[in-house]
């Protein structure tokens, strides 16, 4: 790897974005593919700015008069599963994304849809999307819309049109890829991951050409089979950090996220996934850091080459991933102002890198934690507790897989110096599954869910306003489930969010107080964005419950609601659409059956690890897939054709016939009717 650490002069600005910023708020768009020329009242890239940090200088609306906002206009996407998607609005037109990849054009003044694109993803694609058939947002450069498709392709659409200009295919679609976050563009190249490390992948970085789509360089996350040339001196490097053959395995290190761009350093920073399976003692056995495993890496835009690295978990075994939001910002610590990232992972750390050379100037736990104790400064590493590594005996832990903060896009503003960040309290059951075998095409993690026995508490979620300097918490709101919305922060002093429970907030910045709401019905994970036009300032947001936590039960009673974007501005007068109500649930009809205690607990045990993900812990789903207590006679008559003979594949139910049995087939079938009988 080439050290460009010393190539680098210091910009002593107090910046929140590594734009070069104007005192009307804009940022320059310069030329060749450097930044755009995002003046204050559009939204041009995924978190507003390169440095991603989710701030607009608008302040139109502000902690004074926002409980005056009303609905200006609401868009329909004619989707049922979870939006996660940030609009982008530029020249006037909002472009958006929904489920299955679905692109729309809107007019940002009324909500007249001006063009949608369908990828036309095949929906049995649906069963490599581990956490929902979800996008994160589109990319907009020189009048084209990009955006990555959930079965692999990337696309250039015409941004007044809607017309595809080029389609590119980033990954093996023989492989268990799928792509569901947002481009990027730096430098003339759109920047796309990938995820799928759950069921066997290795992971990589794209760069094309935004005029032909032609590939202009790859990078990738972790070493590949060393009987083989590696493609880099830093994957031959990070292979000695690896053991056993786990490349069989594909290894994980996904980019399924974030990305953020600082033009002055010409560097441009990626977040990375989990282990593929979790479980290092049958990956990696033996132990290694297993770079570059949720890591965050530091590349070269022009070639992709890793210029730094920083592992916030070395020999990841938890699926903590570092795919997370960063933010890049100029903060002064110590009396020096200091070009920083900043990044909440999944594993319950906050930590503030020098984003030049990725020093760890500090970290600490912003939620609680308890597989490690704190992070050494002077190494940089997690100090682990004893049992964490779960070899021997199975243990309780927090965070659990879904972290102490997801993909959920946090916020900082310049004005308090405070991060917004959805945060996540929650506990995991790890054990080591001691019978494993690789199976592609499904769920491998090595890890026996639930062996540790009963977690010690429900999990919860909070918006958490994070000082990055002091490392310490100033405020929180409280909330009573997780799977909260990403934020929005404004120069008007304010904090937007959309909440599980249905509700879109505005709060004070400074203070956490609540000044408006409005309940949008269903519940809601996406991040929120504002913009100006004519001057009159916009919130946006999309709702649409879904992904992985909505998905595998979480969010349970939310009504059903169909997805939907929603604009508000001051004294608007567009009246909600009336959400669906509640709709009581009868008892299932009673199914007969028999079963022994023993099958029920292998049939439980079964469903845990294969099926859970998808229907619900418990076999209590959440409402975006069905809930199998409540399935039809005859579907569950019929479930060894469904489960081993692919009766659904099109529907996106994956058929487990490498996996699974008839007779474990039949167990689950057994455990799932014991539930069903537990409804009165």
């Amino acid at each position: 790897m080439r050290d460009r650490r010393r190539l680098f002069p210091t910009l002593v600005v107090l910046a929140v974005s590594a734009c070069t910023a104007r005192d009307d708020g804009s940022s320059t768009r310069a030329v060749n593919g450097l930044p755009f020329e995002a003046d204050a009242g559009e939204w041009v890239t995924h978190g507003r700015d390169y440095a991603e940090t989710r701030y607009s200088p608008l302040a139109s609306i502000n902690a004074a008069n926002v409980g005056e906002l009303g609905v200006a206009w609401s868009f329909a996407t004619d989707t049922d599963r979870g939006l996660e998607a940030t609009p982008l609005v530029v020249d006037g037109t909002m472009y958006t994304t929904g489920s299955w990849s679905i692109v729309y054009a809107l007019d940002a003044r009324t909500g007249e849809e001006l063009w949608r694109w369908d990828p036309m993803v095949a929906r049995s694609y649906g069963q490599r999307a581990c956490c929902d058939v979800v996008n994160r947002g589109a990319a907009f450069y020189e009048g084209k819309v990009f955006v990555g498709i959930l079965d692999g392709r990337l696309a250039a659409l015409d941004a007044t049109t809607g017309a595809l200009l080029w389609e590119v295919v980033t990954v093996d679609q023989n492989l268990p890829y799928t792509v569901t976050g947002a481009p990027r563009v730096v430098k003339g190249m759109v920047i796309i991951g990938n995820g799928g490390a759950e069921y066997g992948v290795r992971g990589y970085v794209s760069a094309y050409d935004v005029d032909s789509g032609e590939l202009a360089w790859r990078s990738y996350t972790v070493p590949g089979n060393p009987a083989e040339p590696f493609e880099s001196d830093a994957m031959e490097e990070a292979a000695e950090t690896w053991n056993g053959n786990w490349w069989e395995y594909g290894g994980g290190g996904t980019a399924w996220d974030s990305f953020a761009y600082d033009p002055e350093l010409d560097l441009l920073y990626v977040g990375t996934g989990n282990g593929s399976p979790w479980n290092q003692e049958i990956r990696s056995p033996g132990g290694g850091d297993n770079l570059y495993l949720s890591s965050i890496l530091a590349l070269d835009p022009d070639d992709g080459e890793i210029v730094w690295h920083y592992q916030t978990t070395p020999g990841e075994s938890w699926d903590y991933t570092a795919v997370q939001h960063m933010i890049l910002a100029d903060i002064e610590i110590g009396g020096e102002v200091r070009e920083v990232l900043m990044q909440a992972p999944k594993n319950g750390f906050f930590y503030v890198l020098d984003r030049g050379t990725g020093e760890l100037i500090s970290a600490e736990p912003y939620v609680p934690v308890t597989w490690a104790t704190h992070v050494d400064l002077e190494t940089g590493r997690p100090v682990e507790v004893p049992a964490a590594r779960y070899i021997d005996t199975p243990i309780n832990l927090s965070p659990g897989p879904l972290g102490g903060h997801n993909w959920h896009p946090m916020s900082f503003n310049p004005g308090t110096g405070l991060v917004y960040i959805p945060a996540q309290e929650n506990w995991f059951g790890y054990g080591q599954q001691r019978m494993f075998e690789f199976r592609p095409e499904v769920w491998n993690t090595g890890v026996q869910f639930g062996a540790a026995g009963p977690i010690p508490a429900a999990a919860r979620g909070h918006l958490l306003a994070w000082d990055p300097v002091a490392q310490e918490e100033r405020w929180r709101v409280q909330y009573n489930d997780m799977w909260n919305g990403g934020t929005l922060t404004t120069a008007g002093n304010l904090v937007f969010q959309g909440t599980s429970d249905g509700r879109f907030v505005a709060y004070h910045a400074a203070t956490g107080e609540k000044l408006w709401e409005v309940s949008l019905g269903g519940g809601v994970i996406a991040a929120p964005m504002t913009y100006e036009l004519d001057g009159i300032q916009y919130v946006a947001i999309m709702a649409g419950w879904g992904g992985s936590y909505g998905v595998t039960g979480g969010g349970r009673g939310l009504p059903r609601t169909p997805g939907r974007l929603y604009t508000f501005t001051l004294s608007g007068s567009a009246t909600l659409p009336n959400a669906p109500a509640p709709v009581e649930r009868p008892a299932p009809e009673p199914i007969p059956f028999e079963a022994s205690p023993d099958v029920i607990a292998a049939g439980a045990a079964t469903y845990a690890q294969y099926c859970s993900v998808c229907h619900g812990a418990l076999a209590v789903s959440g409402g975006v897939l069905p809930d199998l207590r409540y399935a039809t006679p005859e579907t569950l008559a019929d479930i060894e054709g469904i489960v081993l003979g692919g009766a659904r594949l099109e529907l996106g139910m994956p058929s487990f016939t490498q996996v699974l049995s008839a007779a474990d087939v039949a167990a689950i079938r057994a455990y799932i009717l014991s539930r069903r009988a537990e409804i009165q």
